[in-house]
This record gives structure tokens, sequence and C-alpha cells, in this order.
């Protein structure tokens, strides 16, 4: 098959490029679901929401968290920063996280826009609080020295954005506990609505919310109090920022491949732990639900 040109020809009202992809990939989620899947169809990376059939927002999927989140990332470990900055870079995280969180969440059930908003606005004065208050602690400590206190504060951002990323999950998502998850056998049949699949998603996902800043926000402070020492930076402050933007980056490219393996997207779990009224409606002994990313 012959590949597309990089750059078709224009065309008013109509998209850049050629849809029948997209298609496809929609009517294999709907075969899957359906147990008519073709023989041959392997596993590849997909844009669509595997319970909606919607396209995710290209900077909400988790192929754009890196490209996306990198310019945040660094912005939050820059050295001396201001009450306003610190406000600043962390509402900008959490406003992507929350983004990404409702974009790739379990949509079996309807959530409405005001538990996203009542989510969004808890999850950012949770991280904005956390980080000021961690900073101010800091600034107070009168037994550190300046480069101590220096070091310090950029070892700040971790503790406050792994405790909001938590926040942030499960007040972005706390209807699912609620109302439940659907689960599905064997043969992608929904067997019921559980709340203890619901419990178990957001657990894993906030697991993985944890481990992902991890490398992130720990490592690129550690190796840049090195770099800095060096003669090449020392001599050449302008490019500390360069540098620290691909430390990050690498960082980055590291953390989340390792974050999202912990647990997979689709998530599997014993019938007999679920509510009896599930176990009792399948012969399965194992069920699926869709933990979100």
């Amino acid at each position: 098959m012959a590949e597309p040109a990089d750059y078709p020809p224009f065309q008013l009202g109509k998209p850049r490029f050629e849809q029948s992809r997209l298609k496809e990939a929609v009517q294999l989620l709907e075969d899957y679901k359906h147990g008519t899947l073709p023989p041959g169809v392997t596993n590849k990376e997909a844009i669509i929401h595997p319970d909606t059939n919607e396209t995710i927002f290209m900077p909400f999927r988790m192929s754009g968290y890196i490209p996306f989140g990198t310019p945040i990332v660094v912005g939050l470990l820059l050295p001396n920063q201001t009450l306003a900055s610190t406000v600043f870079w962390q509402w900008l995280n959490q406003s992507h996280n929350a983004c990404v969180n409702y974009a790739n969440r379990n949509a079996t059930k309807p959530s409405p826009t005001s538990k996203f908003i009542q989510g969004y606005l808890g999850a950012v004065i949770s991280a904005v609080s956390i980080a000021v208050g961690l900073n101010v602690l800091v600034q107070r400590a009168n037994k550190f020295t300046p480069a101590t206190r220096l070091l310090i504060q950029r070892f700040v951002p971790f503790p406050a954005v792994a405790s909001a990323n938590i926040c942030n999950v499960v007040l972005m998502r706390h209807t699912e506990l609620e109302e439940g998850i659907d689960v599905l056998d064997s043969n992608g049949n929904i067997v019921g609505s559980s709340r203890i699949a619901a419990k178990h998603a957001l657990l894993e996902t906030a697991l993985t919310r944890v481990v992902l800043p991890m490398p992130i926000l720990v490592l690129p402070p550690i190796i840049m109090s090195i770099l800095e020492k060096t003669s090449l930076l020392r001599s050449r402050p302008r490019m500390i920022l360069p540098v620290q933007s691909l430390v990050c980056l690498a960082a980055f490219g590291l953390a989340l491949p390792l974050a999202i393996s912990l647990f997979p997207q689709m998530s599997e779990i014993e019938t007999s732990r679920l509510e009896p009224e599930i176990a009792m409606a399948t012969t399965s002994k194992t069920v699926v639900y869709n933990k979100g990313l």
C-alpha cells in the first residue's frame, strides 16, 4: 500500500488526512465487543476511547503526554520559584492531569459536568496548597544553608504533584465509586456494574500516577545539581534551561512506559471477589473492566 503524501492537497471543510483508518478502528472495537473480531488482528496503539468510541483530543492522549507534559515539568523544576510561579505551574500541571484523567476515564457510566468541575477544583487546590506550604516551610528553615535550601526546594514538586495526582484521580472519577463500572465476561458481554471493580480501577490508576512523577521530578534535580557544577554550564549559564529540558524529556520518556505498564488498561478480576449478584450472573471465573489510564 502506497503511503499518503506528507502534505496532501488542501480541501476546505474536509479533514487534512483520509479518515477511513479511523473508521476501521471504531469498527474493530465494535467487532471486539460483539465477539466477531476477524482473525489475525493485533494490538496497536489507539486514539479511540474504548467506552465512548470518541476520538481523544491529542494533548490528552497517553501518546501525547510526553510532548505536552514535558514543558510543564520543566516549569515545575525551575529554580528560585516565586509564589506566583509556583501557583501557576502547579495549576497548569493539575489542569493538564485533570483533562488526561477525564479523557481516559472509564466512561461506561455518564458523569455530570458539575462532578468534573468539583474534582478539578479540588485537585488544583490540593496541589497548590501542598507546594506553597512546603516551600514556605523550607524558606523558614533557618538550619539550612542557602545552597541546601535551594536543593531541597527543587524536590518540593514531587510530594506536591504525587499527593495531588491521587486527589486528582479520586476527585475526577469518584462517581465511579458511587455507581460502579461495567465488568465484562470473556465474550465481551456486560455482566453487571461493580463498585468493587471501580475501587480497584481507581486504586490502580492512583498508584500509576504516584509512580509516574517519581523519575520525572526526582531524577532531573539530582542530575542538574551535578551538571551545574561542571565547567561547561558554569561558563555558559544560558545552557542550563535547554539541558534541563533534555533531561526532563529523557526522564519523562523513561517514566511513562514504566508507569503505564504497571497495570493493563483492561484489568482482570476474579468474579468471586465482586458483588454476589455479579458472581451469580455469569459462569466466568474472571471478568475484565476498563481501568482507565
